[in-house]
């Protein structure tokens, strides 16, 4: 049996063919889409849980090096983990959140797989942390399905990393690969998750029509100029119909991120002095929030940098601030203040004003926000969004029919009208913001798998 797997930034989701029609799976309870996080006793928990309950080997030496000193670091903490004490999605979400200092919590793996400078202990790892999500989800798909899946297409964004190019891209893909055959998988086939949308919009045309899809997903966002339509359905090779393509690491997450870098970190500290008058340095209110930046979450983190947040208090001309600045650090609470972001979001597309609340220790600090505000803060990743919709029209020298805008934070106002302004004059159209690019990868399988 085969499937389409978009395995995202913020969720995954899987679907099946089945009677002729892409049908999503259920992942977590009734679910279709299970957050993309992963949630452990400690960082070494992830690496020994696929070897000591899936039976799954490492792929290569360093693999294997990064597996024994997994086993002697848990042994050395007399941790005897258990085959439950991995969660994923809403329940790794819910366990992290319990107690954000006992645990290990890792939220969207996908958005480091590109990143520069990983070193091969660093990429075996993440490849452990992909290879252990796939696996829960091909167990609940088979679980749905009463049949082993061992056939599947992956969705992956035009670029995984804004910097790398395609050595990143390479490094990106063969992690996903990599893992996706460890858990179980035997044949693997990738696709640009703007096409797999494109291909599920297609399904819907009377006519042929050029496309612009743009898909505004947690991670990225991708833009595919296609020709798309009844004489294209069905062909094995579509090079004649892809006529352009554009994609960044900017998505959701950015978006979330900008507006608790603006919105939220007044009450760490952020634009408040020293005594001396000197203004708080950025980086340490912009680090703890940049989840999807290894190197940001590494320097925040580090213990070096606890002493600098410290003597930072003893200056500070408002220290209770950075008390709280401090218990960001101590209770691991930057994933906490985006999830609070993204809830402020959330919340500002249905309404002008939201009252956020972000729980530091036994304080409850509320934030008020506008939709103004909102607009502001994420002006910088809005702009870079529009200027990818922009290239892919400019590189396909062909002005689209319609605009098919697809991915989560595709459903905001304010990126629609920011996407109206810029392509005057084209109808944009939606379907499923979270589900097109799935179904697309279940109708590609069809046709890849099914000769």
């Amino acid at each position: 049996m085969f499937i389409g797997f978009d395995y995202g930034t913020a969720n995954c989701s899987v679907a099946a063919v089945l009677d002729g029609q892409p049908t999503l799976l259920p992942l977590e309870g009734d679910n279709y889409y299970i957050p993309s996080t992963v949630c452990a006793p400690t960082r070494e928990s992830v690496s020994e849980h696929l070897f000591r309950h899936l039976n799954i080997k490492p792929s290569d030496t360093v693999g294997e090096q990064v597996l024994r000193r997994a086993i002697a670091a848990n042994r050395d903490e007399s941790i005897e983990l258990v085959r439950e004490d991995m969660a994923f999605g809403q329940a790794a979400l819910d366990l992290y959140l319990e107690d954000p200092r006992d645990v290990y919590y890792v939220k969207s793996p996908k958005s480091f797989l590109g990143a520069n400078g990983l070193h091969d202990v660093q990429i075996s790892f993440f490849e452990d942390l992909v290879c252990s999500m796939m696996a829960n989800i091909k167990t609940q798909s088979e679980l749905t399905t009463q049949t082993e899946i061992l056939q599947a297409v992956i969705g992956r964004p035009i670029n995984f990393h804004g910097r790398g190019g395609e050595e990143a891209n390479r490094q990106a893909e063969s992690i996903l690969y990599r893992a996706a055959r460890r858990a179980g998988f035997k044949d693997i086939e990738f696709q640009f998750e703007p096409v797999a949308a494109g291909l599920e919009y297609e399904s819907t045309l009377k006519e042929n029509k050029t496309v612009l899809v743009v898909d505004i997903g947690g991670g990225t966002t991708d833009c595919s100029l296609l020709d798309m339509g009844p004489s294209w359905i069905g062909r094995t090779d579509r090079t004649q119909s892809l006529l352009a393509h554009s994609g960044q690491r900017v998505g959701g997450n950015d978006l979330d991120i900008y507006l608790a870098f603006k919105q939220f970190m007044q009450p760490f500290g952020l634009a408040s002095k020293s005594k001396s008058g000197i203004d708080m340095p950025l980086t340490q209110f912009w680090n703890p929030i940049a989840i999807n930046n290894v190197e940001a979450q590494k320097n925040f983190y580090s213990r070096e940098n606890f002493n600098a947040l410290k003597l930072l208090r003893k200056e500070a001309a408002e220290p209770a601030k950075l008390d709280r600045l401090l218990k960001v650090y101590q209770d691991t609470l930057g994933y906490s203040i985006v999830r609070r972001a993204e809830e402020a979001k959330i919340g500002l597309a249905d309404s002008a004003q939201f009252k956020a609340a972000v729980n530091v220790a036994s304080e409850l600090v509320e934030i008020d926000i506008s939709v103004e505000q909102m607009i502001e803060a994420i002006e910088t990743p809005k702009s870079k969004m529009i200027e990818l919709v922009k290239e892919a029209i400019q590189q396909g020298q062909k002005a689209p029919d319609v605009i098919y805008m697809t991915g989560g934070s595709a459903r905001s106002p304010i990126l629609r009208q920011a996407v109206e302004q810029a392509v005057p004059n084209v109808p944009i159209v939606s379907g499923n913001y979270f589900g097109s690019v799935t179904a697309g990868l279940a109708r590609w399988a069809d046709t890849c798998f099914k000769m």
